[in-house]
Formats: C-alpha cells, sequence, structure tokens
C-alpha cells in the first residue's frame, strides 16, 4: 500500500487574519481569479486552478492566500485541495468577500 508523507499545512487562526494581508492576498489578478473559482465552483485541487500556469509560481499563489487566511488546503493523497474559508472571512470581515466577488469586473485572466 503506498502511503503519502502528510505536511502539515498552517493555516492562520479567524483572529490572526489582517484586513491588510487579505486585500494584499486579493490585489493580485490570479490570485482573485482563485478566489473566485473557488467561490463558484467550490473546492478544487491546485492543478484545477493553475490555469496552465507554472507550479512554482501558483505554489507562491496559494501561500500568498493561505497566509492571507482566505484559503485553506488540505492534502488528500498526492493532491492538494483547496477551499475559501468563506464563513472565516464573513466573522472577520462582514461583507467584503460579497463586495469583491460581486465587483462586477471580470478579472479572469488567461493562462
Amino acid at each position: 500500500m503506498l502511503v503519502w508523507p502528510v505536511r502539515t499545512i498552517r493555516h492562520p487562526p479567524i483572529e490572526d487574519i489582517a484586513l491588510t494581508a487579505v486585500l494584499y492576498a486579493l490585489s493580485d489578478p490570479v490570485r482573485l481569479c482563485v478566489v473566485r473559482q473557488l467561490a463558484r465552483d467550490g473546492e478544487a485541487t491546485c492543478s484545477a486552478l493553475d490555469g496552465g500556469r507554472p507550479k512554482s509560481s501558483m505554489s507562491h499563489h496559494f501561500r500568498v492566500l493561505r497566509d492571507a487566511g482566505l484559503v485553506r488546503t488540505r492534502t488528500d493523497g498526492p493532491a492538494h485541495m483547496n477551499e475559501l474559508r468563506r464563513g472565516d472571512i464573513e466573522a472577520r470581515f462582514p461583507g467584503l468577500l460579497q463586495a469583491v466577488l460581486a465587483d462586477g469586473s471580470d478579472t479572469d485572466i488567461a493562462p
């Protein structure tokens, strides 16, 4: 039986999520696209969210999103599953995600 090594992925507690970190994470078009896709489609693998971009670039973007408290990543065998921490962000900054997601501008960018 093949056993995948378990890597601990750090996620900030809700009380440590800073507005400046969230806004910084959302300021990048690639990260904003990932957040919008997660909000629209729900949990997804890193590869489903990468848009054909290099793995090294996307690893950086996912780390920024996790460190900001926007995304929770869990390991599922060899895959990393990502979900939007919608409830946590709504509790910490009521209305922020709704405003960002309802912006109306099309920031989905091609790979």
